[in-house]
């Protein structure tokens, strides 16, 4: 089910309505939250539903006996039944073809005529999402930094919350099976708001990402041609826009959604294209990515506790794996690798050449930034090798014969589209939506909310799904 769906807006009224019905009790009303959560997720695909069964099992027997053994290496089988579980379904629906297309290229590398048949499995929607955050409430358990969950009901709920469920953002147990011990409601001001961002997140998706972007990213990337210099930025810039609003979009609206029911999610952007510098980037930019990726993956390998050399390697590894998590495919790769290859040039510059960030070369420096992160969305969106290199060589203007796809409208409709982008981003850098719309008429907030509201109902979109669903 879409949130940019007639039937989910029939779904969100019917469990709005029964969550703040006087007939169930706060246990009850979380079994509903449970069960919708589950129809949420079936609507979908039914039998799928027997993963999140499987992960919610396995995780909460795995936890509930990290919570009492004591033997370290009881702990750790225990542990490791969790990760392979997990990590085996996710292995198994998302790289099962890739893993066995490098195989392939292995073995006739040696001169043998082996060519193993893929297996056309659907991927689960949301699988690497909430893969993680079950990982993180076993790991964490395991470690000793987080108290079991009270009940099954709790931690179930805390799996398949359905707002954040298939998108995220990616929630920490401490963060949010705490809040359901104890009985939620919205207060009117939290309501309102959260419907705001619901709105907000809709404009973002529907009438910014797949009405007014995605038909010249379409242009530019489904082309079987080389293009010209402007084509292939104005196609690569499209996409950023595209790819933002799209996401950010899907988050506001899972935060709204959750506020709506007296729940708090965490932010997952925090402006990330006036980002000052590649760290600055992944502080604002899917924040609860990252910060899983640092927490489970850079810190263990060592972060900056022993040198140079290794944390340049933690960097590095932490970066492709978080390219590999996004797709299943080298172009993923590279687009981890040059983020990796960004944040430590980075380290660099900070250590060999530092500068300081003044108000007049702050815009500079984030213009920069957002001009280097372009280039590696390049890899992100091309279907292939092929199609991204020759998108690279246009963009370096390596290819001035290129032909031309975007009519003149297209390119000014993107080119101000991303500039407003860029420059919003940039003064709302060190702000947020609910900061400025407390220093503006309640009237005027009215008159945007109302404008969002009807670009949404008229926009011609064709319900479109979230790009990160297929992660």
């Amino acid at each position: 089910m879409l949130f940019n769906s007639l039937s989910f807006v029939l779904f969100l009224i019917i469990v709005i309505a029964l969550y703040y019905s006087k007939v169930f009790n706060w246990t009850n009303k979380k079994r509903m939250l449970l069960f919708a959560s589950y129809i949420f997720y079936g609507l979908w695909n039914p039998p799928l539903v027997l993963l999140l069964w499987i992960s919610t099992v396995v995780d909460w027997v795995t936890g509930k006996k990290l919570a009492t053994e004591e033997n370290q290496h009881k702990r750790k089988l225990w542990l490791l039944l969790s990760l392979v579980v997990n990590l085996g379904f996710l292995t198994f629906f998302k790289y099962r073809n890739f893993l066995l297309e490098n195989f392939n290229t292995v073995v006739n590398s040696f001169g043998y005529d082996f060519h193993s048949q893929p297996m056309n499995i659907i991927l689960p929607m949301g699988i690497s999402f909430y893969t993680f955050q079950t990982m993180s409430y076993t790991i964490d358990m395991y470690l000793k930094r987080s108290e079991r969950a009270k009940t099954f009901l709790d931690f179930a709920l805390y799996v398949t919350f359905f707002p954040q469920l298939v998108a995220g953002p990616i929630v920490r147990a401490q963060d949010l099976i705490s809040q359901f011990y104890e009985e939620k409601r919205a207060t009117v001001n939290q309501f309102i708001w959260g419907l705001f961002l619901l709105t907000l997140g809709l404009f973002q998706k529907v009438v910014m990402a797949d009405t007014l972007l995605s038909d010249a990213v379409e242009k530019v990337y489904d082309a079987d041609k080389t293009l010209n210099f402007w084509d292939a930025w104005m196609g690569t810039l499209a996409f950023s826009g595209q790819i933002f609003f799209d996401f950010a979009g899907y988050s506001t609206c899972a935060i709204g959604i959750s506020l709506m029911l007296g729940i708090i999610l965490p932010d997952n952007f925090k402006y990330p294209y006036g980002s000052l510098g590649f760290a600055d980037l992944w502080k604002r930019w899917h924040i609860t990515l990252s910060s899983w990726l640092r927490d489970y993956l850079y810190i263990p390998l060592g972060g900056n506790r022993n040198g140079i050399v290794r944390m340049y390697s933690a960097l590095m590894i932490t970066m492709l794996v978080g390219g590999l998590w996004h797709g299943a495919a080298w172009t993923y790769i590279v687009w981890g690798g040059l983020h990796g290859t960004y944040l430590i040039l980075e380290r660099m510059q900070r250590h060999y050449l530092p500068f300081k960030i003044t108000a007049r070369n702050g815009i500079f420096v984030a213009f920069t930034t957002f001009t280097c992160v372009n280039i590696t969305w390049v890899f992100f969106r091309a279907n292939n090798f092929k199609t991204a290199l020759n998108i690279i060589g246009s963009m370096f203007y390596l290819n001035p014969e290129g032909e031309k796809v975007l009519g003149s409208f297209d390119i000014l409709q993107v080119g101000v589209i991303i500039a407003i982008l860029f420059l919003s981003h940039w003064f709302m850098r060190n702000t947020s939506v609910e900061a400025v719309s407390k220093k503006i008429s309640p009237i005027s907030l009215a008159v945007i909310w109302a404008i969002m509201f009807f670009l949404v109902a008229i926009a011609q979109g064709s319900g479109e799904q979230f790009i990160y669903f297929q992660f």
